[in-house]
């Protein structure tokens, strides 16, 4: 019963950091920037200036991105609300099954034990449908934002100089240690929100920046292929 009820977990996280990096997983390749980003073609003389980016993030807390996955989360709440009902009913008839197990005959007691196997077989299939679709959605939605978000990075970059811009929020990041100053997550985020237009969600869930991820990933000096496609089921 776990599996079945994975989706619902999902939607009551309100897409979270942990869901964003699913999303981010499930992204089609060469679309969502995983490594340091290049800053110019053209170096600037003198030390180079770095910065660190938590971009996973970073997408799901522009205003675009909260308005968007919460317009995603709601689009999937009747599915939940169906999936939720299917397991209180396979509960209760494993509850009669318990209670009047003593008292049933044999083929009434095969008869409900045969529905409950039935109705939870059925709930994991609904369950693990829905939550593809979802994942599926999710990902295509953060695939297309993360896409544009990229491109505020690049010119953020540019503008201020930066050699070498990396992003801390994938697995197996090369950013251990970073300073505080050398973060531009929320500078992307306000720039990104100023070029968009969308105005603040109300009530968003997001927040505007998580904390860095130390997880350790691949380093290159050119714009990363996306992982490719997840198919681990969350729990």
């Amino acid at each position: 019963m776990k599996r079945s009820l994975t989706f619902v977990c999902i939607l009551a996280s309100g897409l979270g950091v942990s869901a964003l990096a699913q999303a981010s997983d499930a992204a089609a390749p060469g679309a969502m920037p995983s490594a340091p980003v290049p800053a110019s073609a053209a170096a600037p003389a003198g030390p180079p200036k770095i910065a660190v980016i938590q971009f996973q993030q970073a997408v799901g807390a522009t205003n675009e991105g909260q308005r968007d996955f919460s317009e995603l989360r709601k689009k999937f709440e009747p599915k939940q609300t169906q999936l939720k009902a299917q397991s209180d009913e396979i509960d209760t008839l494993k509850k009669q099954l318990q209670t009047q197990s003593a008292t049933l005959s044999d083929t009434a007691r095969a008869s409900l034990t045969k529905q409950i196997d039935d109705k939870t077989k059925s709930l994991q299939r609904s369950a693990e449908d829905a939550q593809n679709d979802f994942q599926t959605e999710m990902g295509e939605t953060y695939q297309k934002l993360a896409e544009k978000v990229y491109q505020v990075v690049q010119t953020y970059a540019a503008q201020n100089a930066y050699t070498l811009v990396l992003d801390a929020s994938v697995q197996q990041s090369p950013v251990l240690v970073a300073a505080p100053g050398t973060d531009i997550s929320q500078a992307v985020v306000d720039a990104y929100n100023q070029k968009s237009g969308v105005p603040a969600q109300a009530n968003s869930t997001a927040p505007s920046t998580a904390p860095r991820s130390t997880a350790p990933a691949r380093s290159t000096t050119t714009k990363p292929a996306t992982p490719s496609t997840s198919t681990t089921t969350p729990k």
